[in-house]
């Protein structure tokens, strides 16, 4: 964006870094039934008072999200998540895990699906009686929803569908002028959405992959499952976001393929090439000696790496004016997981 253009943006809303101040603002603007995009450490989110409907129907508004993809609740401590959700209906093997999951785990890039109380509005579950509930670890966040009314219903700060925010710039340019306050705290050092966990049932499963690798949670709690969503439980509501096909997409088309795919395919013309490693590019330009339009996520293969600049890619990539995408899919164990379902989802025509 050119100076003009940011001008006015900062006309219609509020673009602020991170400090006591401005974080007391931007309370206020929630509690106001305002909308706030604040920083956490898995990508930015749009956040806006999770007991207020009116509030919650802007966040559906804004992002063009359709009202049976849920919001996720964001609380500020675990002592809080009784203000929002009925832990009553626990029974209590599933209240220890529960307790296990939310001792080890929070905060952190975790949400955790439990029936919700009745403050939290219909609208926010897509008309489910259960919630995903998360406690940020991003300092800055959790101090904004404890200024707050103390729950903060947050998706990313993007338009539906599109691919998530790491940084305040990523909100500033596709949501700017339709929400009250950006906060900007900095890239998120995650930068992919939280694993999404339901231990309401029997069969424990991952909803999402997410920030949380599925290793870790099984060494607290056992084997869980992986998300098995049909197409008809649309109608009574998705039980997490991030379920649908196609999501997580860069306006520039992206194929996504595994390192020995990739490495054979030829160079094309006015396409860009985004490797896992530095191997697999190297291999590739023995093939491609010419290229010169190809990103590497991370030269050592590190994961964390790879996952933190995922997104924060993906968005320059989408800049770039290329015809299309060609992506190569991480080794699926830890982050790896989360890395390729937002490759899949983004590459479903």
């Amino acid at each position: 964006m050119d100076r003009i253009e940011i001008q006015l943006y900062l006309m219609s809303m509020e673009y602020l870094l991170v400090s006591p101040e401005s974080l007391k603002r931007a309370a206020e603007v929630l509690r106001s039934g305002g909308l706030v995009a604040f920083p956490t450490e898995t990508v930015y989110g749009l956040g806006a008072d999770a007991y207020n409907s009116e509030a919650l129907a802007k966040v559906f508004e804004v992002k063009g999200r359709p009202r049976f993809d849920p919001l996720i609740i964001h609380i500020a401590s675990i002592k809080a998540l009784g203000d929002a959700a009925d832990l009553s209906l626990l029974n209590e093997e599933t209240r220890q895990k529960l307790f296990l999951l939310a001792e080890k785990l929070w905060p952190g890039p975790l949400s955790l699906v439990l029936p919700k109380n009745e403050r939290i509005p219909n609208l926010a579950t897509a008309g489910l009686s259960t919630a995903a509930f998360r406690l940020p670890a991003n300092e800055l966040a959790r101090e904004l929803i404890s200024l707050s009314n103390g729950a903060v219903a947050a998706p990313s700060a993007n338009p539906f569908g599109a691919l998530s925010p790491t940084r305040a710039e990523h909100v500033r340019d596709k949501l700017g002028e339709k929400i009250d306050i950006i906060l900007d705290g900095g890239p998120a050092h995650i930068g992919v959405e939280s694993t999404v966990l339901d231990i309401t049932s029997k069969n424990i499963r991952i909803l999402r992959p997410g920030g949380t690798p599925k290793e870790t949670i099984e060494k607290l709690i056992g084997a869980v499952g992986d998300n098995d969503f049909q197409a008809g439980e649309m109608a009574f509501g998705l039980a997490s976001p991030g379920m649908l096909k196609s999501h997580y997409a860069p306006q520039t088309p992206l194929s996504a393929f595994s390192k020995k795919e990739i490495t054979r395919l030829p160079c094309e013309k006015n396409c860009t090439y985004l490797f896992f490693d530095g191997l697999s590019r190297d291999k590739w330009l023995e093939m491609s000696p010419n290229a010169s339009s190809f990103s590497v996520l991370s030269e050592t293969g590190s994961l964390i790496e790879a996952a933190a600049r995922l997104f924060d890619v993906l968005h320059e990539l989408e800049k770039g004016g290329f015809s299309r995408i060609y992506a190569q899919f991480a080794p699926q164990e830890g982050l790896g997981a989360a890395i390729n379902d937002r490759l899949r989802r983004a590459s479903s025509e």
